[in-house]
């Protein structure tokens, strides 16, 4: 029998780990974990690959075809010379920032007909992964010799950098100007990989749909299924002439990449193995109730109503202008993205019965510590709870600070010459003064509004007003408002060290007693490359309601009514009358559009391929069902779902609808 080697971190070794009790569909796993940790129950569900094709250290897989899109969404390579296919919703702030009135590719869509037509995103970067490595021990002597008196630099960024440019010249790891190293702390500060990144700079949009096809739905059916959309855009890495990272230059040529994805066009069923790849953003799988409790209450509550005053206030200023509607049209779609993530997790975190499951995950680790004659977990649990507790009051501001006061003014993330629509802007400010008044207690307001009162006798009119005309007015607003976030986080540091050294306890004991029950084992995700695997699946939201797992084209003519939501192009239309759907069609006949799958994912997953066992590319995910969204907190297999849109529509939309042959041919395309 092999022995298990125990580390001082985390008191547990992956290589002893079985997972065959494992549920497939629940995990974020690192790759470098897959191959002691995931490979037998990958090719037992359907993987038909060896596990060093998925993610190898030192040789070329999939893993080299994944790059981090814009730093919050995932894109993939698809063509020898570096053509990129992400999101619609993750090229969006770069196909707005490049339409205008006269060339509205937001609403007519954007094919370059040549590589010289394909358009320069300022701004806009893709990193690919060069290496993944384990420098916890190396991390952990970096923090016991530091001068560290408050004990905080095991999750000081700062510190954290600093060591991760220690370690890479003393391991000789070749740093360029166009390198980035990523050292991040994973279950709860226990374990610390590092990431050596290759950052590009010359990315240019290629080609993108109509929000009519790219956006069908918006609003009403974000976060829900069925789902409709072809959620896709294109884009293509530049390099030098010699293929190293460069700024954006003419002379520069289309990446030859070392690694891109073949496409399956041959269809997927319902029970099909699928995995996803990607950069995932933020989940909270260790919280405990009471913190569940904290987020609904404070940031879910701000994210609902603060953002909802403010979009419905540019939602009709958007209606009344072509220009305002692109201008604003990033920014809306991106604020109403998780404002209704936000409702949708409240809903679900209470009629999923997320607490009771919360109660029995920690029940089981307090067990078991009194089982192994230690308290450790029960004064850990204890310390969070009471934090919490005492530190609702300042989450409550902080949140209502940053919803109101700083996200949605313009005029605090630009400067005052880049507030296009300053009439509008008036509207907003005054109505995020109004709700911070009325969710803050006098007393308790940052000095600003100490002005307020006196000069202005609470007139917001007049203040605003006056706001858009005095800058040095703007600037006292905007250093008071510097101050009471200043303010409001040194009130918490001492309860947010004490929170982090308990959150590290629980989070070792959670995972040393996962691994004792079989159970899957990976850290929250944290914006880092991550794989999940399970199967297309359908599910039944409710008593007497089952989900299909597919979505054809039929019905996003069903769902026409003409509005801005649901308006179908002519053209589309016609290709459906006609059945002219090419090599893209079911062998049904019908015209394949979306399908979900119980793979585990949330945001910065956007764009992430979906493949099948075979690692082929048979579609690209871009949300999740709306029951599913408590499951940043609690993953619930029966009812949590990734939305993905089938590849065939999107090639479908490429060859048939964009006529853009010529970025078919540069894709490899099997039908087996």
């Amino acid at each position: 029998m092999k022995k298990c080697l125990y580390t001082a971190a985390l008191g547990f070794s992956l290589s002893c780990l079985t997972l065959s009790t494992a549920r497939a569909d629940e995990g974020m796993y690192m790759l470098t974990d897959l191959a002691q940790q995931n490979a037998a129950a990958m090719q037992n569900l359907g993987l038909d690959l060896e596990i060093e094709d998925v993610f190898s250290p030192s040789n070329i897989s999939i893993k080299d075809a994944i790059v981090h899109f814009g730093g919050g969404c995932t894109a993939e390579v698809i063509s020898p010379e570096g053509l990129l296919l992400t999101n619609h919703h993750c090229g969006y702030s770069s196909i707005q920032s490049h339409s205008t009135v006269e060339h509205d590719y937001l609403t007519d869509g954007f094919w370059a007909k040549t590589r010289e037509d394909e358009l320069p995103c300022p701004g806009l970067t893709i990193s690919y992964i060069d290496k993944i490595l384990d420098v916890t021990e190396y991390t952990n002597k970096a923090i016991a010799k530091s001068k560290d008196p408050d004990g905080t630099n095991y999750l000081s960024p700062s510190f954290l950098a600093t060591v991760a440019k220690d370690y890479a010249k003393h391991h000789k790891i070749k740093v360029t100007k166009y390198t980035e190293l990523e050292l991040k702390p994973f279950y709860g500060s226990n374990k610390y990989y590092l990431f050596v990144k290759t950052v590009y700079k010359d990315i240019r949009m290629v080609g993108a749909p109509p929000s009519s096809i790219g956006k069908f739905g918006a609003d009403t059916d974000n976060w829900m299924w069925p789902r409709h959309t072809g959620d896709f855009s294109m884009f293509r890495i530049y390099a030098a002439p010699d293929g190293s990272p460069a700024e954006y230059a003419p002379t520069n040529l289309p990446l030859h990449v070392k690694k891109y994805l073949t496409i399956n066009i041959g269809g997927v069923q319902e029970g099909d193995y699928a995995m996803i790849m990607g950069f995932p953003g933020r989940n909270w799988r260790y919280m405990i109730s009471p913190e569940v409790r904290e987020r609904m209450e404070t940031a879910n509550y701000m994210r609902h109503y603060v953002r909802e005053a403010r979009q419905d206030i540019l939602m009709k200023e958007m209606k009344k202008d072509p220009a305002v509607r692109i201008y604003y049209a990033s920014k809306y779609a991106s604020s109403a993205n998780y404002w209704k993530n936000a409702i949708g997790m409240n809903e679900g975190l209470t009629r999923l019965g997320i607490f009771p499951i919360k109660k029995a995950q920690a029940d089981a680790l307090l067990a078991y510590g009194r089982e192994q004659g230690t308290d450790k977990y029960q004064i850990a649990y204890d310390t969070i709870a009471s934090i919490v507790k005492k530190r609702f009051s300042s989450q409550w501001h902080s949140y209502a600070l940053y919803e109101g006061l700083i996200r949605s003014l313009d005029f605090m993330q630009y400067a005052p010459d880049k507030v296009a629509y300053p009439a509008i802007e008036k509207r907003v400010c005054k109505k995020m003064l109004e709700m911070y008044m009325g969710y803050i207690p006098q007393e308790q307001r940052i000095s600003i509004f100490s002005l307020i009162q006196k000069k202005y006798s609470n007139n917001l009119d007049a203040f605003v007003e006056d706001l858009f005309k005095d800058e040095t007015l703007k600037e006292q607003f905007k250093e008071s408002v510097k101050q009471g976030r200043k303010t409001l986080v040194e009130q918490s540091k001492t309860l947010d060290n004490a929170f982090n050294h308990a959150h590290k306890t629980w989070v070792a004991g959670i995972v040393e007693l996962r691994k004792k029950k079989g159970l899957p084992i990976y850290p929250n995700a944290n914006g880092t490359l991550r794989l999940t695997y399970g199967q297309i699946k359908g599910y039944s939201p409710r008593d007497g309601i089952e989900y299909l797992p597919f979505t054809t084209l039929e019905g996003v003519m069903q769902k026409e009514d003409n509005t801005e939501e649901f308006t179908v192009p002519a053209y589309l239309k016609q290709l459906y009358a006609q059945k002219d759907y090419g090599q893209y069609a079911r062998k049904d006949g019908k015209m394949p559009v979306a399908f979900i799958s119980n793979l585990d994912t949330t945001g910065g997953n956007s764009g992430s391929p979906v493949l099948n066992g075979k690692g082929e590319l048979i579609g690209l995910n871009f949300d999740r069902n709306y029951e599913g969204l408590s499951g940043d907190i609690a993953y619930k297999p029966n009812t949590q779902r990734s939305i993905a849109a089938d590849i065939r529509y999107v090639l479908f939309v490429i060859d048939k609808y964009a006529h853009a042959q010529r970025l078919i041919d540069e894709m490899t395309i099997v039908q087996e």
